[in-house]
């Protein structure tokens, strides 16, 4: 099998290159930079194939995979900077990538006849109300306009399409690039106490353990949504800062506040990111372990 991933200068996409070399499959990767531009911890995304894709650029994006003739795409690129792209000279290149790169992406795929991997977000719903969303949910009302190009992205891939896995992440760290955990690590080591919110309730998701989910999904036909974060249960932010100190062993003071206590951002956030998971299950693939498993051996991953 032979995989495209787009993005793998970024957690996720380093993720996927990495667990597809260590089952044998063919790997080629894609980002914006003439050459890759991730961490060169020795892992194998450093040696494996790659090539620079402006996935915006319709004709480079329909050459560059023709000549791959994958037999499936992992499209991991996108513009995930929330509260940037709210400024009004940064929306037009935020849709350009999220929803026009997709259906580039997806368009050049429906010609080949190759399966698609499209990452999206929970942040496509309003996240109002406690109840899950469940993956086939088509109640969409994005607060921000991240949200909105995601699911541009999704109406892209889902209406050019019938070989495609769209699947809905949230609240993401890895090891390659900046994340929450790497964040409060940094606060919590040069400030004896920190606000934190504690109102906005989601999951975690591990970019190595979603990116077995992946290789997996792959190999299958059961196409369709899906949502996948690690298990564990529903927390806030506040929740998980406690979780990453204890783990870490620092003595930072938490303090939790509500998102209008809070402030600063420009991007409206949902407060409800639970995510519903019980797709994976019925459709045979194994559930991502707890978060706090996965933030223990990311805690050692960085350490190491």
């Amino acid at each position: 099998m032979k995989v495209l991933v787009t993005g793998v200068a970024g957690q996720l996409g380093h993720d996927v290159m990495n667990e597809l070399d260590k089952r044998g499959f063919s790997g080629i990767g894609s980002d914006l930079l003439p050459e890759y531009s991730g961490i060169a911890d020795g892992s194998a995304v450093t040696k494996l194939p790659y090539m620079p894709m402006d996935i915006t650029n319709a004709s480079m994006v329909e050459n560059e995979i023709s000549k791959v003739n994958p037999d499936v795409v992992v499209h991991c690129a996108a513009w995930t900077a929330v509260d940037l792209a709210e400024d009004a000279d940064k929306q037009a290149k935020v849709k350009a990538i999220n929803a026009g790169g997709t259906e580039n992406i997806a368009k050049v795929c429906k010609k080949l006849g190759c399966k698609m991997v499209y990452i999206s977000t929970d942040y496509v719903f309003d996240g109002l109300g406690t109840k899950p969303w469940e993956p086939d949910c088509k109640d969409y009302k994005p607060l921000n306009v991240y949200g909105q190009t995601k699911l541009d992205g999704e109406l892209a891939v889902s209406g050019n399409l019938e070989k495609f896995f769209i699947v809905r992440i949230a609240w993401v760290f890895g090891l390659n690039g900046k994340n929450f955990i790497k964040t409060m690590l940094n606060v919590g080591r040069s400030h004896d106490t920190v606000r934190v919110v504690s109102d906005q309730v989601g999951t975690p998701t591990y970019t190595l353990d979603l990116a077995r989910l992946l290789v997996d999904m792959i190999q299958t036909e059961k196409y369709g949504y899906y949502h996948a974060t690690n298990e564990g249960g529903y927390i806030s932010w506040y929740d998980f800062t406690k979780e990453i100190y204890k783990q870490a062993g620092l003595k930072t003071n938490v303090i939790p506040v509500t998102t209008a206590e809070y402030g600063i951002s420009k991007a409206a956030r949902p407060f409800n990111s639970r995510l519903d998971k019980s797709k994976l299950v019925k459709n045979g693939f194994k559930p991502l372990p707890t978060w706090q498993d996965a933030l223990s051996r990311y805690l050692k991953e960085l350490g190491g």
